[in-house]
């Protein structure tokens, strides 16, 4: 798929460079997340131990992204001071640009190739993760999910960037 050709993309060449925060795979559908320091991302299926991996390939929720000040906003909304990022049931949480201007567009996390196909809007769950307001809370602030590209390896502390091709 080609970039997605918007007013946006003549301003994307400013959006600089993120980092990879946070990282974790749900083994089981329902269950917590389990934090990891480093996964591998596979070609049209998702993150290797991530109950994801064995859904219909090719699904544009492989991977759900959400960023470290979206989440600051978050914690705003329901009078936090910090969430914890497993709390919000995404897979990568990333800091130091704005992951709405990804989204359909290709971006490198570490050496995976990925494409956002659609904002994540909070769904019920996290009106009983998170309380009353949850959803609301996370209402415009819920992430990206995106299809993983190419495959490669992402480790908290590697780069995000925009795919310039």
């Amino acid at each position: 798929m080609s970039q997605r050709k918007s007013s946006l993309n003549k301003y994307l060449g400013t959006l600089g460079t993120g980092t990879v925060q946070w990282i974790g795979v749900r083994p089981r559908r329902r269950e917590p997340l389990k934090w990891l320091t480093r996964v591998q991302a596979v070609a049209d299926l998702g993150l290797e131990g991530d109950h994801r991996l064995s859904k219909t390939p090719g699904s544009g929720r492989q991977v759900t992204l959400i960023s470290r000040e979206f989440m600051t906003q978050i914690a705003a909304h329901l009078g936090e001071a910090d969430l914890d990022p497993a709390r919000l049931r995404r897979n990568i949480v990333v800091s130091g640009l704005n992951l709405n201007a990804l989204r359909r567009q290709r971006f490198w996390v570490g050496e995976a190739l990925l494409e956002a196909t659609q904002l994540c809007h909070p769904c019920s769950r996290m009106e009983s993760e998170l309380g009353p307001g949850g959803v609301i809370a996370m209402f415009g602030y819920g992430g990206l999910c995106a299809k993983v590209v190419q495959s490669g390896a992402i480790e908290c502390g590697a780069p995000v960037r925009l795919d310039q091709h």
